[in-house]
């Protein structure tokens, strides 16, 4: 039997903030963080279920609450 070791990253909320980027017409979500001065996003994660979402939440220590959404 095998355990996996769950792993956490970790992003600077001094810089980023957590952000699912949704698409209106696609309904198509990513996941990622957005720089805070620039406003550049970098994409972490396609959510195609709410486990997707799960995950993200959980390997970077994120608080569902933390987690914006923008269209």
């Amino acid at each position: 039997m095998f355990f996996h070791k769950k792993e956490t990253k970790s992003f600077d909320r001094e810089t980023e903030t957590p952000v699912i980027r949704a698409s209106i017409c696609t309904g198509e979500q990513v996941a990622g963080f957005k720089d805070k001065r620039t406003g550049q996003f970098k994409e972490i994660l396609l959510i195609r279920t709410p486990e997707d979402r799960r995950k993200f939440l959980g390997t970077y220590g994120i608080r569902p609450e933390e987690l914006k959404k923008e269209y």
